[in-house]
């Protein structure tokens, strides 16, 4: 069961970081109007998914010690 919850941590945890950066990287709003481009990005949502993937590894890691 502990190794259950470990893995399912581990794959949880890659998949927010992964997710994260790649909201960092990609744009997420493009508006174009005639001459006018206006293009937004909204980082702060990118970083607290990357620090939430980054708690669950750590935890992951951390619950893996104690067995």
């Amino acid at each position: 069961m502990n190794k259950t919850i470990k893995m399912i941590l581990l794959i949880v945890g890659v998949g927010l970081l992964g997710y994260g950066i790649y909201m960092l990287v990609a744009p997420e709003t493009a508006l174009s109007i005639g001459p006018l481009d206006v293009e937004t990005q909204d980082n702060n949502n990118a970083y607290i998914t990357i620090g939430l993937g980054l708690l669950t590894l750590m935890i992951s890691f951390v619950s893996g010690k104690k067995s």
